[in-house]
């Protein structure tokens, strides 16, 4: 097999070096197709994922199996504890050392995952606003959250700046907060604030699609093999560790709905009705980032041996950039 170096020489010195995104809906089977990709190109995983970066998240996070994990370095899983909250500034400073470290082994970064606007953090260079946080602010504003409900506050937000709330998970309070503390703190729209700088990589963008009906049927799936692997368990031993169930990263899709079976304000059914719903619209949203008409995107529907085209695709690519031979 020919060396990293032979494929993707002086990846480090390149002026934008190359990195490939492989992107698409949760549960579309980005994992396995970004391993097989990258084993045969000589790769190393980034995951672009919020929830994977937190220890003890494993099953309801669907976070890559040790035996997966093995198989090829990855970056940005298990690197924070779930009280430690990472601001999309924190990812995006990460995210570009990781890619830095991979270009300087002569490999090629895989940027996997399905959290569009860390993505677009990454390879848009958003110079993310850096309104110094106001503490009194986020209390007051918490406190209104905890009075109006999330989704009454996200309603706040859209009035103000309509592109931020787009681009926020209404379940994300977090989130919510820090767009209206900076609107509030400068005066300024936060979306108005996110300003691009020059983009430092060359980046070939996958998407992974399936037909609907069969996309939800893999998330029932998914979901119902989460709770046979013990993921009520998962819960208990993170409450038991003493991390509160307000924290935004236990507010996440299948966290709130077991915490709150676990408190028993809901069947073990109805949580797991809640979850399936809950996904659905997160896909939905998922959707608003990962337009199949968006020209810079290569889709591919997921089929018996997709993970050969699109490594033709790449190895293409590659050979275009100066990136390898095409052989």
């Amino acid at each position: 097999m020919p060396s990293p170096e032979s494929h993707f020489p002086a990846l480090s010195n390149a002026a934008r070096p190359p990195i490939v995104l492989i992107v698409g809906p949760t549960a579309v089977g980005k994992t396995e197709i970004a391993l097989q990709l990258a084993e045969q190109l000589q790769g190393e995983i980034v995951s672009v994922d919020s929830r994977l970066l937190y220890r003890g998240m494993d099953i309801g996070t669907a976070k890559p199996s040790p035996a997966e994990l093995a198989r090829l370095p990855h970056h940005l899983i298990d690197v924070a504890e779930p009280d430690q909250v990472w601001s999309l500034a924190v990812f995006q400073r990460a995210a570009h050392e990781a890619i830095a470290g991979i270009h300087q082994r002569g490999r090629l970064p895989f940027l996997v995952g399905g959290t569009g606007q860390y993505i677009r953090a990454v390879i848009e260079e958003w110079d993310i606003p850096q309104a110094a946080p106001d503490h009194r602010l986020r209390q007051a504003l918490e406190n209104w959250s905890a009075e109006i409900g999330p989704f009454s506050l996200h309603q706040r937000l859209a009035a103000l700046d309509s592109q931020a709330a787009a681009s926020i998970d209404p379940h994300n309070i977090r989130r919510t907060i820090r767009a209206l503390e900076v609107i509030l703190s400068t005066g300024q729209r936060f979306s108005s604030q996110r300003q691009r700088k020059p983009v430092r990589y060359q980046a070939l963008q996958i998407g992974l699609a399936r037909p609907r009906p069969d996309l939800y049927g893999r998330i029932d799936a998914r979901i119902e093999a989460m709770i046979e692997a013990g993921f009520a368990d998962e819960v208990k031993r993170l409450l038991a560790q003493g991390f509160s169930p307000e924290l935004p990263t236990l507010s996440a899709i299948g966290y709130a709905e077991m915490i709150q079976y676990l408190q028993g304000t809901l069947s073990l059914d109805e949580a797991i009705v809640l979850m399936k719903r809950r996904t659905r619209v997160f896909v939905r949203r998922q959707a608003n980032w990962f337009k199949e008409t968006d020209p810079a995107i290569h889709w591919f529907q997921v089929t018996e041996n997709v993970s050969q085209q699109i490594a033709a695709q790449i190895k293409a690519w590659l050979a275009q950039i100066g990136g390898t031979r095409n052989d």
